[in-house]
This record gives C-alpha cells, structure tokens and sequence, in this order.
C-alpha cells in the first residue's frame, strides 16, 4: 500500500530492508515484484501498469486474476502514512528473521534425534552449534566467510578479460588521479577539504564536467547553494566567458561571448550531470536522494553490477540540528561520512565527498585540519586538502606554478604527495575553472621551465629519471 501510494520515495526508503523472499505468500512476492517494476519507471501503480510489469517479469497469469485485482485494488485505496513505512518494514524483517531461525532449530533438532549414543559429547554441542554460527554469521546477501583463495581464478580471468589503463573514473587531473592510485574507484569517498572561498565548489564542478564530457553519469548533490549558482560556474567554465557576465546578461551584447556561451549551454543539455539541491534536508533524504539516482538513472548491467558512475557530495556539514541528540556535531559529522561509505560500498559506486578546513588548515596541513577530523578520515578512501599558496610558495613556485596546491595525505591506494611535495593549481575564479599544473618536486626539479601542467606523468621509471 506503502508503494501504491508513494512510489519511488517508499521503495527507496524500505529496499534495504524488504526484499520478495520477505513475504511468505507467492501472491504477495509477485505483486511486490510487479510493483517494484513500476516505481523504479517512475510509474504510477495502477492497474494496467502492474498488469504491463507482470507481463514483463512473467507472471502476469498470477496478477491478472480476479482475486489478485481486486486485492490490488485495495491496496491502492488503502490508507497508510509513509512514517509508518520502515517500522513495518522492520516488522516484517523480524518476521523473516524468526521463520529463518525455526527452519535452523527444526534442523537441529532432527540431528539430534539421529544420534545413536556413540558421539562424544563435543560432537553433539557441534551439531547444536554449527547450524546456528552458520545461520548467524550469514549477511543479508547470504555471503559467508570463505577461504580468500576461492575466486581468485576468477578475479584473474576477469581482470585478464577487461584490461584498463586507470582502474578508477578519472577526475580530469591526471596528477590528482596517481596521487590516488588510478582516479575515484568503485566503493570508494574520496574526501577533498579546503576552506571558504579556496575553491571547493569549483573542483567538484571542474571534476562532473570531465566526467560528464566522458558520458559517465554524475549526480552533485550541493547543501549550499542553489542551481543558478551552478549555471554560472559550469557556463562560464565551458564558454570561457566570466561568471558575472553571465549572472548579469551582459553576454548577450557581445556576439561571441553570446554564442560561446549557448555552445556551452547547448553542451550541457547532452552531458548526463544531474543536480540535488539538499540545503537543509535531512541526512537521511540525502542518501534516499542518491539510491533514487541510482536506480533510475544509473542502472545496473546484465550482471547486476552498478554502471559507472560518480557521486559528489558538496559539501558535507550539519544538515539537520533535530538529528543530534546526547552527541556532538563532529559525532554527527562522522555517522554521515559513514553512511555514506556504507552506500558507496552496498550500491559499488564512486564518490567525492567535499568539507570545510577548520582555521588550523590555514598554516597547518595534517589531517588534524578538517572539521570532525577523526572520523571523516576513518571513513574516506582518500584525504586531500585544496589551499591558498603561501607567499613563499608563490615566490618558490613561480608564476608557473599557479595559486593553489592540492596536497594528499591519506590515500589507501596510492602514494600521496610525500615530504612536502603537493600538485600545483591555477585557480581562476572568474571563470570557475581549476588547471592542474606540475608538481612541486616537478618544478624544483627542472627550475628553467618546459613542463606542461598535467601532461607531466607524476611517476617516471627509473630509468627515464
């Protein structure tokens, strides 16, 4: 009734939770199955489009009969408050827990009414134990603990079968991507930190506009500003015209600006970048925000695997005081990171996560620098902090050497930037765009000049050395 009435927003809510073997009743799993089909179109459930998704997943003689229509229907008319949604849902989960639970203890004890006497008394307590550590050590996909050599033929053959150059999507920065070991891979947040005004917004942007460019879907979803922010960042990017003569218009009056920038406009209708404004919506919305993306625009291949696919949290802070009781912000701050880790895991999706540097990042550059420090960094696959060059730095670097840097302090696939070397940025606010330059031990190694930003490969063989 819950999907009847609410679509998409309830399957979103309760499908880490329900799944067809929940219900007991065949009728219920196919109805279930049919309604799921509909939803995840974005359909509305009435009859003809759960006859039309029955049709599809081959049960349609099952729906289509007159008892299943009418109940059907009376679920539809049905009504139910989406607040109770997940607190049935769990209901119903417990239920399955305890059939799943009678099913082991029936087994246990159809073993032990075998016994002849003989056993020792060891081997009876295993025949009560095991099915019980088998049935609770058991996740909700059914995996169990298993010997790490068992698919490793497989792995190999895969790997063998789908070579690649980077094994991660790529940011556009083909420094940044080595630094973290082959670009944002699957089941992955890397986390880039930096403090107002530096540039955050703008290298979430520059990062969906070069994955996007490359057809890969992304999904920005910003807690602070709104669309038309976003318009004048990637237009003005794209176009090469200033972000205030955008906001202002004033583009129009010059014929070359005007049609750069309807070039870029007419681009961006083509590129696959979606945007979520979340200001001020709760942590859980979020994340039912994203799954929504997921399943309807992003899909799934013939295997079940996730397509690629990139999301970019920009930036990640407080959304909602209500959710905080008995714990700190910095607390709050770590149960987001970490649910959103859990989702890039579950769902094997890639994902940029941007944060706010508290004052120390102006000097300091460790990871003691981000706000809610501790378990941001337990959470994220990579640590990255984006700041302003010092003046010393400007006069070392040279103008060459742009106005930014990146420096990557944690990075669980990579090498990070070490004893402080960092990869130089040119950072031109007016046109909301970031070039990625050499490095810093690039630059102090060849003080004449001849390097070309991100053309330099960050790690040469030694024999090129």
């Amino acid at each position: 009734a819950g999907l009847a009435t609410y679509g998409l927003e309830a399957y979103v809510e309760v499908m880490d939770v329900i799944t067809t073997s929940t219900f007991t009743d065949p009728n219920n799993q196919v109805i279930y199955d049919s309604f799921v089909r509909v939803v995840i179109n974005d359909g509305v459930v009435d009859i003809p489009s759960v006859i039309a998704a029955a049709k599809t997943l081959g049960v349609d003689e099952i729906v289509s009969t007159q008892t299943n229509l009418g109940y059907i229907s009376d679920l539809m008319r049905y009504p139910v408050d989406k607040r109770n949604l997940m607190r049935f849902a769990l209901q119903m989960k417990k239920f399955e827990f305890a059939r799943q639970s009678k099913k082991v203890t029936k087994s246990i004890e159809k073993s032990i009414d075998n016994i002849t006497g003989d056993e020792t008394f060891d081997q009876i307590v295993s025949m009560i134990e095991m099915p019980l550590i088998d049935f609770l050590r058991e996740d909700d996909s059914g995996d169990r603990p298993q010997l790490i050599s068992e698919g490793v033929d497989e792995y190999l053959n895969f790997v063998i079968e789908n070579q690649c150059d980077q094994l991660g999507l790529s940011s556009g920065f083909p420094n940044y991507d080595a630094v973290l070991g082959g670009g944002h891979r699957r089941a992955c947040v890397d986390v880039i930190s930096a403090r107002p005004g530096v540039g955050k917004s703008v290298i979430s942007d520059n990062i969906a506009i070069n994955n996007t460019k490359a057809g890969i879907p992304v999904l920005m979803v910003d807690t602070e500003m709104k669309v038309d922010d976003h318009y004048n960042r990637v237009l003005a990017y794209m176009s090469g015209v200033p972000q205030d003569e955008i906001a202002t218009g004033r583009f129009a009056d010059d014929e070359e600006k005007y049609n750069a920038v309807k070039r870029a406009a007419k681009e961006l209708k083509s590129m696959p970048y979606t945007y979520e404004c979340a200001a001020g919506k709760p942590w859980e919305s979020i994340l039912n925000t994203i799954k929504r993306w997921i399943l309807q625009e992003v899909g799934t291949d013939e295997d079940g695997r996730t397509n690629d696919c990139l999301v970019i949290v920009d930036y990640l802070k407080l959304m909602s005081a209500g959710g905080i009781v008995d714990i700190k912000e910095f607390q709050a701050l770590g149960f987001q990171i970490q649910e959103l880790h859990n989702l890039a895991v579950k769902y094997d999706i890639a994902c940029v996560c941007l944060t706010q540097l508290n004052r120390d990042g102006i000097t300091q550059e460790t990871t003691a620098s981000v706000s809610g420090s501790d378990r941001i960094i337990w959470f994220c696959t990579s640590f990255s902090m984006l700041k302003e060059k010092s003046p010393d730095e400007l006069a070392e670097d040279g103008p060459r050497g742009g106005n930014r840097k990146l420096v990557t302090l944690k990075a669980r696939h990579g090498p990070r930037t070490l004893n402080g070397n960092y990869i130089n940025f040119r950072f031109e606010g007016e046109y909301a765009r970031l070039t990625e330059l050499h490095t810093r031990d690039q630059g102090l190694a060849n003080p004449d000049g001849g390097i070309e930003g991100s053309e330099i490969t960050l790690f040469e063989d030694e024999d090129e050395n």
